[in-house]
């Protein structure tokens, strides 16, 4: 068995250099690997896990799809907006939503307070993504992420 406390975990920031897409994340599946909290695992995680806030008007990602990748989203609290192919849909508090493989997601935190929000996705060794609005695609292989034509990261999607 191993065991971790979430509050322990501490917040890690990502922002992209305009600001659109900014978000806070607790790394659940990578506290797992500290030796602290106990015996080894056998291998890989199976599943990743964080807990992600998203602070008011902020993006989680660009608009992106995997070709290997299932994503859960349970949140936890406040409101916004999950875009998903052509579609856009409210979410809040108690929602769960799943994206398979090949379905194009994003979500908006269109609210006066932050989103909280758990992600849990397999830990696909391999997967290809996309990024519709930017035409930008990208294969990450035993965790190392290479894109097709060198340009950095969130070049095309503010």
């Amino acid at each position: 068995m191993k065991k971790i406390n979430l509050n322990e975990i501490p917040w890690m920031e990502r922002k992209s250099p305009k600001g659109r897409f900014h978000k806070f994340r607790r790394d659940v599946a990578a506290a797992f690997k500290n030796p602290k909290t106990g015996p080894k695992l056998p291998g890989q995680m199976p599943f990743e896990v964080e807990l992600v806030r998203l602070p008011p008007q902020a993006t989680n990602f660009p608009f992106h799809s995997h070709s290997a990748e299932w994503e859960f989203y349970l949140v936890v609290s406040g409101t916004g907006k999950i875009r998903v192919g052509k579609l856009t849909r409210s979410v809040k508090a108690g929602d769960c939503i799943l994206n398979p493989p090949g379905e194009a997601h994003q979500i908006i935190n269109t609210g006066k307070t932050d989103l909280l929000y758990y992600v849990i996705a397999n830990n696909t060794p391999e997967d290809v993504w996309h990024y519709p609005d930017s035409g930008k695609w990208g294969i990450s292989t035993l965790r190392k992420i290479f894109q097709m034509k060198e340009v950095p990261y969130f070049t095309g999607e503010e």
